[in-house]
């Protein structure tokens, strides 16, 4: 069978040494629900990754990106079970308009220092990429992360 994994945006929106995180705790039936992230969600059919960060950006934190860069790609196969794989496309937002509300309808909205991002309670995979979406190494990254039930079973990642 062929690869076909759910296409994803990631957005980590930061301000004055700060991030926006959203702690998903909105709905019980969420399967990231208590788990911290950053801002995006699905590709829709026909939308490049540009247009859905943009779009995801304004649907979730009611901002909209001036300055932003692709620091990323990730591969999480088996994610969502062993044939729910997803791939994303990590964004870094460094200056936008507009001013989020304090929450949406994942959950509360947040501003972390960058410093303590690893505090949070996140999915257990973010913490192989997220230092890489920060540091100063300009070149974009590439992980894979496999999951097997709700877990990393490894992570690899390349720079180009």
């Amino acid at each position: 069978m062929p690869y076909a994994p759910i296409l994803t945006t990631l957005a980590y929106v930061v301000r004055d040494g700060q991030v926006l995180m959203c702690h998903r705790i909105a709905r019980d039936s969420d399967e990231q629900y208590g788990k911290w992230n950053g801002l995006g969600g699905k590709l829709e059919q026909g939308e490049d990754a540009a247009a859905g960060i943009v779009r995801e950006l304004q649907e979730e934190a009611g901002i909209v990106p001036t300055e932003i860069t692709l620091r990323g790609t990730l591969n999480w196969p088996g994610f969502s079970g062993p044939d729910g794989h997803v791939f994303g496309l990590v964004f870094l937002v460094t200056a936008f308009e507009g001013e989020p509300p304090g929450r949406n309808v994942e959950g509360d909205l947040a501003w972390v220092p960058v410093g303590r991002l690893m505090d949070l309670d996140m999915w257990e995979g973010d913490r192989h990429f997220l230092p890489l979406v920060f540091d100063d190494d300009p070149r974009p990254f590439h992980a894979v992360i496999p999951y097997a039930d709700g877990r990393p079973t490894g992570a690899t990642v390349t720079r180009l």
